[in-house]
């Protein structure tokens, strides 16, 4: 299928699809930037700088949750709504928002935009993505609704009816879209769920919503299709579930043992509790950015592992980001395929296309490149640490929000390299790629095949 369908009804420019989803989320971001800067928007009432509400704007829409203000004590109710609508419509992704109103008005989805909402939802095939779309609205309402009604059980109760059902709702769908902005400056400012580590409640919810939000729109549907009979489930369901599950199990232990005698993160707490948060430190980098312990006090190696997470991120078409938990599994598989000397890519008696495992290798390694590069530039622009600086870059490439030093003092320079690798992280490099690639097709061109030696 073509990568450009000429003269369409969605947009009446020649525009393919990677150009159109890279465009419409640098309109979301410009609009809520505007809206940011305003006076009505910081409760100084004053205009906030330009370079701040861009920040915020892209990490809102991005689902990232890095800040240079905390949340509530700058933003005002309004700013608040404006970043959880830039929450809302970045986690399920404005192609679905445009389809839902396209649907309530009648209007006939065109193939153009079918294509759209495939590519956008990670979706394999061209029909039956309207039917993806309003199962997407209904399962983000039916969770994000669960999560707020868990949630106001404890907020109401410390904040009052009315602004505990706010605080709820806010960060059910933060922690659903994997954003991981809050609210908790109403007790200290940046603090995140540090005041709520202890709290089952609060961090089964939150931590719930985030690997469901993680797991991604394809699996849910597929769940669904089969009527949750395992022995159904798509290939990629199976990959995504038992990955997840087993990378969730596997870090926690490794957090737990950590961590266990760190007097600034579990030691002081009981058994139940070093579980809990052990959990929520293997389940927030997946691209969710809350904390219930301060993350600059975790020892270097759990930083490290955290590194690692934020790189993998969740479940290609979900609310996550990172280089997506199956391409990590095709770059496992097929390499074990090579040092078998086996040709063949195969998983769960499935044989893998090899492109699959090309564009695996392809989507890691620009990751890495653009990290380092990053990197470097933060190292420059600011004199950070190298660990700082490398934690930022994977936290922002990751859309995850984490950081282990604060971003206010942070020059320009370093805010829009963080702010394009948002954009990066959240619409995916090589969608970027394409979109800034060649419009025209070429003439297929074969040279002769020759050797270079690698390894």
């Amino acid at each position: 299928m073509s990568k450009t369908i000429k003269k369409n009804k969605f947009l009446k420019f020649d525009l393919s699809v990677w150009q159109v989803i890279t465009l419409g989320y640098l309109i979301v971001i410009s609009v809520g930037t505007f809206l940011l800067c305003l006076p009505i928007s910081s409760k100084q009432g004053v205009w906030s700088p330009f370079i701040n509400a861009f920040f915020t704007a892209t990490s809102a829409t991005c689902v990232t949750g890095l800040v240079i203000y905390d949340t509530f004590t700058h933003w005002t109710t309004f700013g608040h709504v404006v970043i959880l609508i830039l929450i809302q419509i970045g986690g399920v992704g404005f192609m679905t928002i445009i389809t839902l109103f396209s649907i309530m008005l009648k209007k006939k989805i065109g193939l153009f935009e079918r294509k759209l909402i495939m590519i956008s939802s990670a979706s394999d095939k061209l029909s039956g993505n309207v039917s993806l779309v309003k199962r997407i609205v209904l399962a983000t309402a039916l969770f994000e609704g669960t999560g707020t009604i868990l949630l106001a059980i404890r907020f109401c109760q410390d904040f009052g009816f009315g602004k505990g059902l706010w605080f709820a709702a806010f960060h059910a769908i933060s922690a659903f879209c994997n954003a991981g902005i809050d609210l908790m400056g109403i007790i200290s400012p940046m603090s995140s769920l540090t005041n709520y580590a202890n709290d089952p409640l609060i961090i089964l919810t939150i931590g719930s919503l985030i690997v469901i939000g993680g797991i991604g729109f394809v699996v849910w549907s597929d769940i669904v299709t089969t009527r949750f009979k395992p022995n159904k489930f798509s290939l990629h369901t199976k990959v995504v579930l038992i990955s997840t599950f087993l990378l969730l199990s596997v870090s926690t232990l490794i957090f737990f043992f950590v961590e266990k005698n760190n007097p600034a993160t579990l030691k002081n707490k009981t058994l139940p509790n070093k579980i809990l948060n052990a959990l929520f430190l293997a389940i927030t980098p997946r691209t969710a950015g809350f904390n219930s312990v301060e993350t600059d006090q975790l020892h270097s190696s759990s930083i490290f592992l955290t590194m690692g997470l934020m790189l993998i991120g969740g479940s290609t078409g979900s609310t996550a980001g990172g280089i997506k938990i199956t391409t990590l599994v095709v770059i496992l598989v097929g390499f074990l395929s090579i040092a078998r000397n086996r040709e063949e890519i195969d998983i769960f008696r499935k044989r893998i296309d090899p492109n699959v495992l090309k564009h695996a290798l392809i989507i890691l390694c620009t990751y890495l490149g653009t990290i380092a590069i990053a990197t470097f530039i933060l190292l420059i622009a600011d004199n950070l640490p190298i660990e700082a600086a490398l934690f930022k870059t994977f936290s922002a490439i990751g859309t995850v929000g984490l950081s282990i030093t604060q971003n206010a003092n942070l020059t320009v320079i370093s805010k829009l390299t963080i702010i394009l690798l948002m954009v990066i992280g959240r619409v995916g490099i090589l969608t970027i790629a394409l979109a800034l690639g060649q419009k025209k097709k070429e003439a297929p061109i074969k040279f002769g095949i020759d050797k270079i030696h690698i390894g």
